[in-house]
């Protein structure tokens, strides 16, 4: 089959083109390069079957070729980079997702969309279900993200509806691995950041607000069988494991073998207190659920940037 994916050179973007091409697929790749890196890709430079194609996605697409299936995963998905960039944030969200289902419309292609459990915003229920409507404040600070994914959301919908595009959209929770940007302000690779430098590691508020946390591989191996799935409503995507900030804090500092200070900064304003994932659906219509370790998909992230200080 014949793949199309915008945000290719990204974290998750870049591990889903190794999948798909592992699945003996033909990937053309697609990324600004605004968050995205080449070297998530460099592996795939000689591979017969894939091409990276340097490309905004918020521009008009006009690629010649017949895709079977169409993967939007373009976005400014760290708080660091949509602070940053909020009105290309939001163009990835609005007229980028409008190019990409209007190639799936042309092609009658499938198309997967990843969106985000940012669509909760701070929740009043916990865990998350994907019936839950959310408590997003759509003009805070981080309202670029949460709206942008929102819209989204509608968007693929409408062209469900109208278009009869078969869609499916994917909530992301938290997720990590080789390949994340260290200092891009999430969680993980902040801390690892921090560790690995000997330097302290910084929480913001108290560190009892909650994060649950997903490997790369497990995420990659769900959004493939939702995009075969006859799902349309949007499907959580998580590890349901919780933990708090200060809890993952000590995890890291186990596996650093260190004893490395805390120190705390302000709360960002309209940050999430809690976050875990109800995957019963995805279990129930995927038969998914995460099978990586913590303390495993740790080692193996610490192993990659260990790897990368080298280079």
């Amino acid at each position: 089959m014949e793949h199309l994916v915008s945000g290719a050179a990204g974290f998750i973007g870049s591990h889903l083109c190794d999948r798909l091409l592992a699945d003996g697929h033909s990937v053309i790749g697609l990324d600004n390069l605004i968050t995205g890196a080449r070297r998530n890709l460099a592996h795939l430079a000689k591979h017969p079957h894939f091409r990276f194609l340097e490309f905004d996605v918020t521009r008009p697409i006009d690629i010649p070729g017949r895709f079977d299936h169409v993967w939007h995963l373009a976005s400014l998905a760290s708080p660091k980079e949509y602070l940053a960039h909020p009105i290309e944030t939001l163009e990835s969200g609005s007229t980028a997702t409008r190019n990409m289902l209007e190639i799936a419309r042309r092609d009658s292609a499938r198309f997967l969309i990843t969106s985000t459990s940012e669509c909760y915003g701070d929740p009043l229920e916990h865990p998350q279900t994907e019936t839950y409507w959310g408590n997003v404040n759509p003009v805070g600070p981080r309202s670029c993200y949460d709206e942008s994914k929102r819209y989204a959301e509608a968007m693929t919908m409408a062209y469900h509806r109208t278009h009869n595009v078969r869609t499916n959209i994917a909530r992301i929770f938290n997720t990590y691995g080789p390949r994340m940007a260290l200092k891009d302000g999430r969680v993980v690779p902040a801390f690892l950041d921090q560790a690995l430098q000997g330097q302290p590691l910084t929480i913001f508020g108290d560190g009892t607000q909650t994060r649950s946390f997903c490997y790369v591989s497990d995420m990659v191996d769900g959004l493939v069988r939702l995009a075969s799935s006859e799902e349309r409503l949007p499907v959580n995507l998580g590890n349901p494991a919780e933990l708090t900030i200060l809890e993952f804090a000590e995890r890291i500092r186990e596996l650093m073998g260190s004893n490395l200070p805390i120190v705390h900064e302000p709360l960002p304003s309209d940050d999430p207190k809690k976050r875990r994932p109800d995957i019963t659906k995805a279990k129930r219509v995927l038969g998914w659920e995460p099978k990586v370790l913590l303390a495993d998909g740790l080692r193996e992230t610490v192993a990659y940037f260990k790897a990368l200080a080298l280079v």
